[in-house]
């Protein structure tokens, strides 16, 4: 486990706890758990075909303008 005895994580765990305080521990817990389980999720996910049309088409800024309504004035 990288070369990490006890006493290093219980350092590191020590040092984290001063930085972010016992309440936020538990909210950046869950985020980083929500990350892997999201990142796992996608790596096991087999690829999208390559003509499955999955991306959004692009639109130009004077075709957002003229549907607004907006004008840019320069």
């Amino acid at each position: 486990m990288l070369g990490l005895g006890f006493q290093e994580l219980l350092i590191i765990l020590v040092i984290v706890l001063f930085l972010f305080g016992g309440k936020k521990l538990p909210e950046i817990a869950s985020g980083l758990g929500k990350a892997v389980r999201e990142f796992k999720r996608a790596t096991s996910e087999p690829a999208p075909p390559s003509g499955a049309g999955h991306h959004l088409p692009e639109q130009s800024a004077t075709a957002e303008t003229s549907h607004t309504g907006a004008h840019i004035r320069g």
